[in-house]
């Protein structure tokens, strides 16, 4: 128990070098916040935090001076600001591709899986984790109790008796605690969505608009942060964990949420352009971890037109 300690508080450490790491890019930093960072520095537990952070930052200096557009650029100086401005400019490009390269979510995550990984994971107490792919998760066990947190993604929990150890998933402003053994959490961009396979699960969230609740085996509840409102309906636990098959099996869906889910197993981003289209409906079988024939599906049923310019899609 004391190593699940010890990664909490280095977690708390990566999360605080990450954001001085980006504060201290400003060029106006207040003379305050400069001393406040010091203090912080002194403590070597810290300072080597920060600096392994540094080198995660170089790494993606080094990605961005290792693409040959960005290389062969040079210029002439005119001014002594110019080669300042263009430090600046490097600086700021391997700034954002740190945070292309999930840099931030990389210190803060204990397990995270890639566009072509569904991960299958044993935790020290012998419960059972598979992520789905672009899902991440942070694992805090003491003598009292089992904490994960999604930070992002879905996964699926078949959790080990332990009456004395409540094992909760947190997603969110949304908690999910074992009453039983495997339950499904998806934390999407608008809504959390749990899936109940076997036994019970208890339900919070922070919003005082939504009750706590019990869920049952053969129960899907779906909360809509933006709202407030959770719903409920049955469910088909082999339809509800498709995506460990890499498919999606939906019924009158919003376009929007199939897409996120194809997103998750695309390197780019895929963007919907047009009024309306978000909440266009999609019913079927979608085979999400093949890009292309997920994309010729949503042709097919909705007569949409998809374009790809590199890592970019439009469906429009």
């Amino acid at each position: 128990m004391r190593g699940n300690r010890a990664n909490q508080i280095q977690r708390k450490r990566n999360r605080e070098a990450t954001d001085w790491l980006l504060r201290n890019r400003d060029p106006a930093q207040p003379a305050e916040e400069k001393a406040h960072f010091k203090d912080w520095l002194d403590d070597p537990e810290n300072c080597r935090t920060y600096r392994l952070a540094e080198t995660l930052m170089g790494d993606a200096r080094s990605a961005i001076q290792s693409d040959p557009a960005l290389r062969n650029t040079r210029t002439e100086p005119r001014s002594r600001a110019k080669p300042v401005a263009s430090a600046m400019l490097l600086l700021g490009c391997a700034a954002a591709t740190f945070l292309a390269l999930d840099g931030p979510m990389r210190l803060r995550a204990d397990a995270m899986s890639g566009i072509d990984e569904m991960p299958i994971l044993t935790l020290e107490d012998g419960s059972v984790v598979q992520m789905n792919a672009s899902s991440a998760i942070a694992v805090d066990f003491d003598e009292k109790r089992r904490t994960i947190r999604l930070l992002r993604g879905q996964a699926f929990f078949k959790v080990a008796p332990a009456p004395s150890r409540p094992f909760t998933v947190e997603a969110g402003d949304t908690r999910v605690t074992a009453l039983g053994t495997a339950f499904d959490v998806r934390y999407g961009a608008l809504d959390t969505g749990v899936t109940v396979t076997e036994h019970t699960v208890l339900l919070e969230t922070s919003d005082t608009r939504s009750p706590s609740m019990r869920l049952s085996e053969g129960e899907q509840a779906t909360y809509e942060r933006a709202s407030g409102k959770t719903e409920i309906q049955p469910v088909d636990g082999l339809v509800a964990l498709a995506w460990q098959r890499g498919q999606l099996a939906v019924e009158n869906a919003p376009l929007s949420y199939v897409v996120e889910e194809i997103g998750r197993h695309f390197s780019g981003r895929i963007v919907l352009a047009g009024s309306g289209l978000a909440n266009r409906r999609v019913s079927g079988t979608i085979t999400v971890s093949d890009t292309a024939s997920a994309l010729a599906f949503l042709r097919q049923a909705l007569g949409v037109k998809v374009t790809r310019v590199g890592p970019l899609i439009v469906i429009r």
